[in-house]
């Protein structure tokens, strides 16, 4: 079983909980990410690390309440447990020889996004780091990626904070300034990752982004996340999850992840905890 210790609300929707798993904070690196299941009728998860400290063996995770588990996983406290939380799984992002980079998070993707950054600040590469959000009220964590990053730059779609406009908008005009980046990493939803690519492709800048395809057992046997990268398939659990953003299939992706989704509406609409809150 393993131990929630920490537990907090970073905004309506986005909860941050730290859990005791040494063996998993004795291995994981940036990128990678661990399968969980809240309990043993639930359903398996992937989610990413969003921190680890390897000393006092314990990992971070930060997730969204958009289902029928993460529901279920919002309501348990500090000091409850999980019943699994398998990994470190994927590869880790290759972040060695970086010098100057841009790393860019969409919504609860700068969950994502923050591991990469503080090993890449740790690394002593120049950190740019642009935040996008739709409004004021969603945005995560600042402070943690004002920590490490020279420079963060937030943008809100309607101007209720930071910049006004898209990650992209941020992303071109750094370039156009002169930013000579060796590396933008890019990580959010996937319309935000495919025209993030589409912005750095002009320029032949190196454009990393972090998949999120349909996930079931994590070790590339059922073949439920594969992704069409330069034409080849690949499995985004033992390939990626970071490709090369200039070769993805973005629109082939889009519709793999929306394949389940009158399954998913059901499975929330029967989900005992929505069906209380409703009462």
């Amino acid at each position: 079983m393993y131990k929630i210790l920490k537990k907090r609300q970073l905004n309506e929707n986005v909860v941050l909980m730290e859990i005791e798993a040494p063996f998993v904070a004795k291995k994981a690196l940036a990128g990678q990410f661990i399968i969980l299941r809240v309990d043993e009728y639930g359903e398996r998860i992937p989610l990413t690390v969003a921190d680890y400290d390897r000393e006092n063996g314990t990992v971070t995770i930060i997730f969204q309440i958009v289902g029928a588990t993460t529901k279920l996983l919002s309501t348990l406290n500090e000091g409850d447990c999980l019943k699994d939380f398998a990994g470190p799984l994927g590869k880790a992002t290759e972040l060695d020889g970086v010098k100057k980079a841009c790393v860019i998070g969409g919504g609860v993707g700068c969950a994502i996004a923050y591991p990469s950054a503080k090993a890449l600040f740790n690394n002593g590469a120049q950190v740019d780091v642009i935040a996008g959000f739709r409004n004021k009220d969603i945005v995560i964590l600042e402070e943690e990626f004002k920590a490490v990053s020279h420079n963060l730059y937030i943008t809100t779609d309607d101007g209720s904070y930071g910049e006004k406009g898209f990650v992209t908008d941020k992303l071109k005009a750094l370039i156009e300034a002169g930013n000579q980046y060796d590396l933008v990493l890019a990580i959010g939803p996937v319309p935000m990752m495919k025209f993030v690519s589409k912005t750095t492709e002009p320029y032949g800048i190196k454009t990393l982004v972090s998949l999120n395809p349909i996930m079931i057992d994590g070790s590339g046997m059922c073949g439920g996340c594969r992704v069409n990268v330069g034409g080849e398939i690949k499995f985004a659990c033992v390939d990626g999850p970071d490709f090369d953003g200039h070769q993805v299939n973005f629109d082939e992706l889009m519709r793999r992840n929306s394949a389940y989704k009158e399954q998913e509406a059901h499975s929330r609409e029967n989900c005992r905890l929505y069906q209380k809150e409703a009462e």
